[in-house]
């Protein structure tokens, strides 16, 4: 059959006719034939409706998560930053993040209209709650018009996916990596809430799809590979760490648009490769610096005493050369400050100080459906081995295994959403098995994507405590992993249903992580920490990331308490 000059890998070829000799009658087609070409009439209205079923379903998924979660920790801030942005056109809150991300927070912030306090001082946590719940705003309006801008841009990277596969692997390719996409319990889970880790990761993404055109549309592409480069470095710092990838895949790609075999080529291509590097990194700039201007037009930034920590050796350097404002090199010191602190975590039930380089693959291992496990390993190894698949493999791979690498490294064992980049590069990483030439590889595929669906649509809503089967299911994630895994403060609201349905009028002991206000949801409830263990009588809540790093007076009350119920996989209730 004759191959699209996009794909990398054909589709699976449909049957040919068979020659007939003259005078003899037609044989009847196949079942299988007859299904093959009907499904050819057909194409140009089943793609566009399986890629709208897919995207619908992780809509209904993300919203259905926005509505019935409460603020997580992150969220308070960033909400009241887009709030401070928009009134005060001020860069005083959240500086450790550049301010991209929190604009796209702010679009929903401003159709909320909700009441602002100028007059209100506070630090940045404090002025997130102070917004949601102390100047009579609603909280669960407020916080899903917040979160809807990350939600559609989230299905717009579906988008990306989608066309990004279908280059490779036509319509088949395309739609397995989107439906490999759009069932990722993290994807969902982080999608769905005001945050900047699916954002940046996205913005990633579809830069290197912006390059892999660019092979063939060099003008086109490149300027918009760096918008969407720029856009990712002004939403989150760690994806700094992709930007010398993407310029070496930028150069790549122009000096395959401009090959050619004439004599003494070789030098002029190589200067094109290197132009077309530098306007990448130049637009990539640009929408920075736009970024912060959008802002603050003057560009105020004046850090307060002690805000901004001295960095010596070679990460001082690097936060001084960027061609960044000042704000945003600022910033960066205080992300390499952070790094400096003291941090706890918690891997395989067990509590450890301090960090482990194997936390986040160790994470993905329990946090990822098996049949995407199972699909990514084998697509990347057909990545690497394929001959036809060598052109793509570094788009793909080296952005991925780079941006894993730079998160491996840092302190903060807080959750996959550091390599939320992973499900996005991996569902196109995964169909490189169709490079495989096996018969029965297409049926394998098939069934590992039905068992990915199920799992992922088993554990709605409660995406964000997601956990294979291997690993127990949501249930039991608790017992693997802490954080953002599996209890972020999303579950306050549900504790509230739970507490007026099962256990009217009993004594409430809370120890909960979050930043929501308990009294807000009619939660009045006391510390059990700040009463000698004997006057601890009732029912004892306690959210799983506080009874993973138990230590002292609440690890002897959990321990002398008897577990009764569970809310959301991230909230436990003992009573004693």
């Amino acid at each position: 059959m004759t191959r699209d000059r996009h794909t990398v890998l054909a589709p699976p070829a449909v049957e040919a006719p068979v020659e007939l000799l003259p005078g003899a009658a037609p044989s009847p087609p196949t079942g299988r034939a007859r299904l093959l070409a009907l499904l050819r009439h057909h194409q140009r209205l089943l793609v566009p409706l399986a890629v709208a079923v897919l995207l619908l379903q992780m809509a209904v998924a993300m919203i259905t998560t926005a509505v019935e979660q409460t603020p997580t920790i992150d969220e308070p801030v960033y909400v009241g930053t887009a709030a401070v942005y928009l009134h005060e056109h001020s860069l005083r809150l959240n500086p450790e993040h550049p301010p991209l991300g929190k604009l796209i927070v702010a679009a929903g912030v401003a159709a909320a209209d909700p009441h602002f306090d100028r007059h209100f001082e506070g630090n940045q946590g404090q002025v997130g709650r102070h917004l949601l719940y102390e100047s009579g705003n609603d909280p669960w309006r407020l916080m899903l018009w917040a979160r809807l801008p990350v939600i559609v841009l989230t299905l717009l990277f579906g988008l990306v996916v989608f066309a990004f596969g279908s280059e490779l692997a036509g319509p088949v390719g395309g739609l397995g990596a989107l439906a490999l996409y759009a069932f990722s319990p993290d994807v969902v889970a982080h999608g769905s809430l005001a945050t900047l880790d699916v954002p940046a990761a996205g913005f990633v993404l579809t830069s290197v799809w912006l390059l892999w055109r660019a092979r063939r549309q060099p003008r086109l592409c490149l300027p918009l590979a760096g918008l969407a480069l720029g856009a990712a470095v002004a939403t989150k710092m760690n994806t700094l760490a992709a930007v010398p990838v993407l310029l070496l895949l930028a150069g790549l790609s122009v000096w395959h648009a401009r090959r050619t075999s004439a004599p003494g080529a070789r030098r002029k291509l190589l200067v094109r490769a290197v132009a077309g590097a530098a306007l990448v990194a130049l637009v990539a700039v640009a929408v920075v610096w736009a970024s912060y201007l959008v802002v603050d037009p003057r560009l105020r930034w004046t850090p307060t005493a002690g805000q901004v920590p001295v960095v010596h050796g070679l990460r001082g350097q690097l936060a001084g050369l960027l061609p960044f404002p000042e704000a945003y090199r600022d910033g960066m010191r205080m992300q390499f400050g952070l790094e400096n602190a003291h941090w706890e975590g918690f891997l395989f039930g067990r509590h450890y100080e301090g960090s482990l380089w194997y936390y986040l693959p160790a994470a993905l291992l329990v946090k990822t459906p098996l049949g995407m496990l199972a699909l990514w390993a084998a697509g990347t190894v057909a990545f690497v081995t394929a001959h036809q698949l060598r052109p793509v493999a570094p788009y793909l791979l080296l952005p991925t295994a780079v941006l894993l690498a730079a998160a491996m490294e840092g302190e903060r064992n807080f959750g996959v959403r550091y390599a939320i980049f992973v499900p996005m590069f991996g569902a196109l990483a995964a169909i490189g098995v169709l490079a495989l030439r096996r018969r029965w590889v297409p049926a394998v595929a098939a069934g590992l994507l039905v068992f990915v669906a199920v799992s992922s649509l088993r554990t709605f809503p409660l995406y964000l405590p997601y956990a294979n089967e291997a690993f127990g299911g949501s249930a039991k994630t608790h017992e693997w992993l802490h954080d953002s895994n599996v209890d972020w403060g999303q579950d306050l609201g549900r504790l509230a249903d739970r507490l007026r349905d099962r256990y009217t009028g009993q004594h409430v002991w809370l120890v909960y992580k979050g930043s929501g206000v308990p009294s807000y949801y009619g939660i009045h409830a006391s510390d059990p920490r700040r009463q000698p263990e004997r006057n601890v009588r009732g029912l004892l809540v306690v959210s799983d990331s506080s009874i993973a790093k138990a230590t002292g007076r609440l690890a002897v009350l959990i321990h002398t308490s008897h577990e009764v119920d569970e809310v959301g996989h991230s909230i436990t209730i003992f009573r004693r």
